[in-house]
């Protein structure tokens, strides 16, 4: 259909053949309004913390397959669906909701982060506060059987491997503090622009990447504390064509726990 990055304006000429999910809190979506025909999925339903009992898999990571697929049955939606989400943080919570998706096997053609988020989209769009009506699914969830999925252990091998850039997309402060060692920095708001709160051009993308050392040619290694901020990196890498990605969805959060070594700039 088109990119995994999509323009509120192509937005605009297609709502009718995609759904829309919007991630914020639900006093937002209802208080402040969505886009037109947006389903509401809070970030904090598909967070792991929320499912405890359903089999999540952490705090702040994936909730497991059976809470996930009842979410998005609940908002009628179909393995078959373009889905298009939104949120009011740059992208950083719904490209979490993508990735999440993508690793329970949603179709990585059928899934989208609008470029901007919602006060960029509000600026020049129309706003509603109507709920849409939808029919609930039987969502089926199939994990992936090859996954960018990560380990410890394999982020371990992976500090001393020329091959492998290790990146922490962290604050300056945080990866200051302690970080895996080999990472090289790259704060996941370097790739977005404050004023359209949407991504930077493409080249100026590329030229930060290329600047820290982070080249197609790589095996690109993603980690953060809880796996959001390199959801962000992650789908923003997709865009630009990356195609040997690996994502620790354990991050430092699990490193750290279990006593691994930790460098300080």
């Amino acid at each position: 259909m088109t990119d995994i990055v999509v323009a509120p304006s192509w937005l605009t000429d297609h709502r009718d053949e995609v759904r829309v999910v919007d991630v914020r809190d639900a006093w937002e979506y209802d208080g402040i309004g969505h886009v037109p025909g947006a389903v509401s999925i809070p970030f904090d339903s598909f967070r792991a913390d929320e499912h405890a009992a359903e089999g999540g898999d952490g705090n702040g990571m994936l909730p497991g397959e059976d809470a996930f697929g009842a979410l998005l049955g609940e908002a009628g939606i179909e393995r078959a669906d373009h889905l298009v989400a939104y949120d009011d943080h740059h992208g950083v919570f719904a490209a979490r909701l993508l990735v999440t998706a993508q690793l329970y096997g949603h179709p990585p053609e059928r899934l989208h982060l609008l470029d901007g988020d919602f006060s960029a989209w509000q600026r020049e769009y129309e706003t509603t506060s109507d709920t849409p009506a939808v029919k609930a699914t039987d969502y089926e969830v199939h994990p992936l059987e090859e996954t960018p999925l990560v380990n410890a252990d394999a982020v371990a091998e992976a500090t001393d491997d020329p091959g492998t850039v290790i990146v922490d997309t962290r604050e300056d402060w945080e990866y200051e503090e302690g970080h895996i060692p080999s990472a090289v920095r790259l704060d996941w708001r370097e790739l977005v622009d404050d004023e359209t709160r949407g991504l930077k051009p493409d080249e100026e993308m590329r030229a930060i990447l290329d600047e820290r050392g982070i080249t197609p040619d790589k095996r690109v290694l993603l980690y953060c504390n809880t796996a959001r901020r390199i959801s962000h990196t992650y789908v923003v890498l997709r865009h630009l064509g990356y195609e040997n990605l690996a994502f620790y969805e354990g991050s430092l959060t699990e490193w750290k726990a279990a006593g691994r070594p930790i460098e300080t700039a």
